[in-house]
């Protein structure tokens, strides 16, 4: 199910790569508990990309366009332990139990995800009890909350990270965009862009801007996919010199005045933007211009709206822009994550407008592996991007989750490194249970086993944007009960909204998405 033609996308880009990949090519359901997949190859990747089950009966009449534009309003049918049954956009989105659901059943009747503008009130909200879960507070609120036995706190590695994305248009086929694209040709070259690599202390934005809750970044495929991972057989590491080096060596000289020229003879100056959703961005980009500024390079950074930022990339509109910072986030599968540097996702979800039909190559052959043999072209595939370093992944995000242990009890980290909420599956929703008839110590994890989860990195590579903060009212009040368990709602909190603009969804781990649910 690829994008069509006219650009549309099922699911904004977001469901294309996974149908696509995922290689079924025909299902069967010989009976009501029996469902059969036929795919391409043996490979066992099916297992871990998300596939949407569409009912014929209901889409089967409509074409990808007709899809593609659906508002899937509310209520909305699922085979899930939880239905929405409200949408409330920018305040609160809100789901009742299914009792059709064929699974265990959690003790709450309801699940409400509210929405917050600031990291600010919605720590209020939790501390007040309005709330029972807060997903990433900020580094000084999760030391603040630390100790206290009304609250678990968690750094969970997030399968994502936050990136310096070069706009490469025109790199392996050197087409070019009148009026637009990269302000230098150097964005081109992997020699200029990899010695921008050395000139950035990735370190220090883990312990200056995370407050040393994430990894500095290296590959394509986060660390906590550990089963896929490679650290590069080439590290960069940080040194201005050696930078400045390099520089000079590729062919990019500094003038009288101390400006970095290109082959063309003119000083470089570098357009950087970043969504203004959140404040590590704006702090990152400060560094960065402190750094390159150290090589002679201007940055001219400038946050925007992150729909605005989504439009301002796409080639059809100019891609008018040289370095955009952002974060991604995935799927289990590390497909989600390798298909933006795929030729054919310029224009789509890619935002460094990368192209090497070698990449594309391996990419389609890792896409029928398993085991040893897909470890081996992955390793491959996350060696090119980082020698080619059409991105520089500055760090691996934690999400940095609090939720209360007076009111739910059974929390567990999925994966263990990772965070009870916003995480992968539904089992989050079906093992919590009263924490009133059960001691809390011994269903809630220990600090240690909490700070054991792992400081590090999307990625929910979601694009965000602020939203006017609602009170916990605007949430609705518990309501109805499921066989004689009493009423209860777990009311669950992110910073921002998830934003779709245009076929491109930039998905950042601090929030969540749909895929994280």
């Amino acid at each position: 199910m690829a994008a069509i033609k006219d650009g549309a996308s099922v699911g904004y880009g977001y469901l294309d790569p996974n149908v696509k990949d995922a290689g079924v090519t025909k299902i069967e359901c010989p009976g009501d508990s029996t469902f059969i997949a036929y795919t391409t190859d043996q490979s066992d990747r099916i297992f871990q990309v998300y596939v949407p089950i569409l009912p014929k009966h209901v889409w089967g009449k409509d074409d990808y366009t007709a899809i593609a534009n659906e508002k899937f309003d509310a209520p909305l049918v699922g085979t899930g332990p939880y239905t929405l049954a409200e949408w409330k956009t920018g305040q609160y989105v809100r789901f009742v139990r299914n009792p059709y659901y064929w699974g265990p059943k959690g003790y709450e009747d309801q699940v409400v995800i509210q929405i917050f503008s600031s990291s600010d009130t919605m720590v209020q909200a939790l501390k007040k009890g309005e709330i029972d879960y807060a997903h990433n507070v900020n580094p000084d609120q999760f030391k603040a909350l630390q100790g206290d036995p009304t609250y678990v706190t968690v750094a969970g590695k997030s399968n994502g990270w936050t990136q310096l994305a070069f706009n490469t248009y025109g790199t392996g086929t050197g087409k070019t965009i009148k009026g637009g694209g990269p302000s230098t040709q150097a964005l081109l070259d992997p020699a200029f862009r990899d010695a921008l690599g050395y000139a950035v202390d990735k370190g220090a934005l883990v312990t200056k801007v995370l407050g040393g809750f994430g990894d500095p970044g290296t590959t394509n495929i986060p660390p906590v996919l550990s089963d896929w991972h490679v650290e590069p057989d080439n590290p960069r590491t940080f040194n201005i010199d050696l930078a400045k080096q390099k520089l000079d060596a590729a062919g990019y000289p500094l003038d009288a005045n101390g400006k970095r020229l290109d082959k063309q003879g003119k000083p470089i100056t570098l357009r950087l933007y970043y969504p203004n959703t959140d404040a590590n961005y704006a702090k990152s980009a400060q560094f960065v211009t402190v750094w390159y500024g150290e090589l002679g390079i201007t940055v001219v950074s400038q946050a925007l709206d992150s729909s605005a930022l989504s439009d301002l990339i796409l080639p059809k509109n100019g891609a008018k822009y040289d370095i955009e910072l952002w974060g991604w986030s995935g799927n289990p599968d590390p497909n989600a994550l390798l298909q933006i540097f795929r030729c054919d996702a310029i224009g789509n979800t890619s935002d460094s407008q990368y192209c090497n039909p070698t990449y594309d190559q391996l990419y389609d052959t890792q896409s029928k592996q398993s085991g040893d043999a897909r470890h081996a072209t992955l390793a491959q595939m996350q060696n090119l991007i980082y020698n080619e370093a059409p991105y520089d992944i500055l760090y691996y995000d934690s999400n940095l989750d609090v939720y209360r242990t007076d009111r739910f009890a059974g929390w567990q980290n999925m994966p263990a490194s990772g965070t009870p909420m916003f995480t992968y599956g539904t089992l989050q929703y079906t093992i919590l249970t009263n924490a009133t008839a059960q001691p809390t110590a011994t269903a809630a994890p220990s600090e240690a086993a909490s700070a054991s989860a792992g400081a590090s990195a999307p990625a929910s590579q979601a694009a965000q944007t602020a939203s006017p903060a609602p009170s916990a009212s605007a949430a609705p009040s518990d309501t109805g009960s499921s066989g004689g368990v009493p009423v209860a709602a777990v009311v669950l909190v992110v910073a921002v909204v998830v934003v779709v603009a245009g076929a491109l969804l930039l998905r950042r781990r601090s929030s969540a998405s749909a895929e994280d649910e």
